[in-house]
């Protein structure tokens, strides 16, 4: 496709020189002439090093609840950071963004971290400590950060690898990553409420955890069935074990309670990132107060330098006042509710068979089946292939979601009615030029 222009190109050159493959994160490389390099970002747009503008639905993988370069959120970062940054002390802006989750959330006590990544980690640690068993289920398809223990049967998985629905295989991800750790991790199909609890009523006795994303965030926005995430409540509280809620990404985005609020139910441990710093380095472990104090000086390890940074915590400050008092995604809901209408339309006309998933403010498109999909398999059987050749369009076009059907698109408040209806129009005629 080759979507770089010429500086974009050269910028990309010199950062392969230095970087491997010329970027921090894997997720960000798009090919040798198709990753870009971004200039800057201001409101739902951001700009190549060539100037060439995208309405930008990826919003670094759904951080950008409000919008780039938000002045606001900038405003309360440069003002805090004029009286230090760090000082292996804590400040108030830790215990007002603590604050503010718990009474947004629900939840018991807050601690502050660096990246989804970490809350993960963290948490499981908890769930461990709390309940004194180690092994813990995950769903297929889910992605819970760059940490040995969750990198099998993600959504860069393929069913081949995975095994049958009825016997997974516990499969890596990644090379480096030591095999005894698979011992650890029970893999079963998002949804399949019998075989989650025949596993947990076989095993229960060394489960201390079953750690799942209330929404497939890197499975094209899988929604829960009815009846799923109140099977696993039920099954934790009879059986002891952890409900560990991963709202990365779903956290302060589908509702300011998240998902909890959204499904009305309450986890055990939470994890939240993402939108809660507008793009700022932040993230939290959250939970009831009994796992939560788990964590203690003399007992249980948790902590780390960069936690509660004054950056991080002064952004997300400001993100979270803005979302508690401001209307903010009720405003996002509205034109997403018109954009995910809009594509349906443009799909059902085209004559492309298609299913929308997830939520307005994250939702995804399934090309080739309109079939409602309830596991990561059901998106295995997606047309992937012709996904990505839309993707590319849009793209080339100046609209830029994910290129990769398993990545949702994300939407912030600075989009606006014009935005989507440019949107609808690229849609459109990206989609013509496909079915050529």
């Amino acid at each position: 496709m080759n979507l770089q222009g010429k500086k974009t190109s050269e910028t990309f050159q010199r950062g392969s020189k230095v970087m491997p493959h010329g970027v921090n994160s894997n997720f960000r490389y798009w090919g040798e002439k198709d990753t870009l390099v971004i200039k800057k970002g201001n409101g739902a747009y951001i700009w190549d090093m060539d100037d060439k503008r995208y309405i930008d639905y990826r919003l670094a993988f759904g951080p950008v609840i409000l919008g780039h370069a938000h002045p606001f959120v900038n405003k309360s970062v440069k003002e805090a950071v004029d009286q230090g940054t760090l000082f292996a002390w804590t400040t108030p802006l830790e215990i007002d963004v603590a604050e503010r989750i718990v009474r947004m959330t629900g939840v018991d006590k807050v601690r502050l971290t660096n990246s989804g990544t970490e809350a993960v980690f963290h948490a499981l640690r908890i769930a461990r400590a709390y309940t004194n068993r180690e092994k813990f289920i995950k769903f297929e398809g889910t992605y819970h950060g760059q940490i040995d223990y969750f990198m099998f049967n993600t959504a860069s998985s393929n069913a081949q690898m995975m095994g049958t629905p009825r016997a997974p295989i516990t499969a890596a991800n990644s090379s480096g990553i030591p095999k005894g750790i698979a011992e650890y991790v029970i893999p079963l199909p998002f949804n399949n409420i019998e075989m989650l609890e025949k596993t947990v009523k076989a095993r229960w006795g060394e489960i201390s955890a079953i750690v799942f994303e209330p929404i497939m965030g890197n499975a094209a926005g899988i929604m829960p069935v009815p009846g799923f995430l109140e099977t696993i409540r039920q099954l934790c509280d009879e059986y002891g074990i952890t409900m560990l809620m991963d709202e990365v990404k779903t956290g302060f985005r589908v509702s300011n309670g998240g998902a909890q609020e959204l499904f009305n139910i309450k986890a055990d441990l939470v994890t939240y990132a993402k939108s809660l710093g507008n793009g700022y380095p932040i993230a939290a472990i959250a939970g009831k107060e009994e796992l939560m104090m788990i964590v203690d000086p003399s007992g249980m390890a948790n902590g780390g330098t960069y936690c509660g940074s004054v950056v991080g915590t002064a952004a997300a400050k400001a993100t979270l006042e803005l979302l508690e008092t401001t209307p903010v995604l009720e405003n996002i809901s509205k034109r997403g509710k018109v954009l995910m209408k809009g594509l349906d339309d443009i799909l059902t006309e085209q004559d492309i068979p298609h299913i929308m998933t997830g939520v307005p403010s994250m939702f995804s498109v399934m090309l080739g089946s309109n079939k409602e999909p309830h596991n990561f398999r059901d998106y295995l059987n997606s047309d992937m292939e012709l996904y990505e050749k839309l993707g590319f369009e849009l793209v080339r076009r100046g609209v830029l979601p994910d290129s990769d059907g398993r990545e949702p698109w994300f939407l912030c408040e600075a989009l606006s009615e014009a935005d989507v209806a440019e949107t609808l129009n690229v849609y459109n005629d990206a989609v013509k030029a496909i079915k050529k």
